[in-house]
């Protein structure tokens, strides 16, 4: 029977204390999948513990990465976008916090990682994070994306990517620029990546979050979500098997 804890793992980064959320079976003594988790706007929160628990529970050891700061933790939506929008704006700093947020989930000592079986996953801004984490090298797996922007600065970092890459998005979600599909598409086809891109029918942003509730922009779909969080699990079944 699974026993999940969740603890907090600090770590530095220029000095300062970043703490993220680390999700695990306690009941479980050997090495599992390492997955790094990269939190919606309103970064490491209890709705992003709840997640990694539920995620944690299928055989992972799951790290909410924290992309702010100890000390930085949003109430409401003008405060997560005044934290976000330094790092949507510059994405070498981004990738550095997911770096170390990566490396943090590597080093601790709460849980046992397998080191050859990591990936990485995100919602919302996370998504981004994800994938600009796969973009910068690092070796995962797998990178998924949940309801999240497709856009990088330098559409050539794909050729860094080693693990294989899923975005999950709805088809009516005004937060992602249509553009951004087939250029994410030409992008991923011109570093041949392995890659999927699904899109659900009329779902809007937000659709894993069962606190969204704004008709048109950000709404919970609850048939959505069960079928995006399938289609994430049979790829980290398909990428880690053996």
């Amino acid at each position: 029977m699974s026993q999940i804890t969740v603890r907090s793992v600090v770590y530095q980064i220029d000095g300062q204390p970043y703490e993220g959320r680390l999700a695990f079976d306690a009941a479980h003594k050997g090495a599992r999948p390492g997955l790094l988790m990269a939190p919606n706007w309103m970064g490491v929160s209890a709705g992003a513990e709840k997640i990694a628990e539920a995620v944690a529970a299928k055989g992972y050891v799951v790290l909410v990465a924290d992309l702010y700061g100890q000390s930085v933790r949003p109430s409401d939506a003008d405060q997560a976008g005044a934290a976000m929008m330094p790092l949507k704006d510059d994405r070498a700093l981004l990738r550095k916090r997911m770096q170390a947020a990566f490396s943090a989930l590597q080093s601790q000592t709460e849980a046992a990682v397998d080191l050859s079986r990591l990936a990485t996953f995100g919602f919302c801004f996370g998504g981004c994070c994800a994938l600009e984490l796969a973009r910068s090298g690092a070796p995962v797996k797998a990178a998924a994306s949940f309801h999240g922007t497709l856009d990088t600065p330098d559409p050539a970092d794909a050729q860094n990517i080693k693990g294989s890459v899923l975005v999950l998005h709805g088809a009516a979600d005004p937060m992602v620029a249509k553009e951004q599909l087939p250029a994410f598409e030409a992008e991923m086809n011109a570093a041949g990546v392995d890659w999927q891109l699904v899109s659900y029918g009329g779902v809007v942003h937000s659709f894993t979050d069962p606190q969204a509730n704004v008709p048109g922009k950000m709404m919970y779909d609850a048939k959505t979500s069960a079928r995006a969080f399938a289609t994430f699990h049979y790829l980290l079944d398909e990428v880690f098997q053996g």
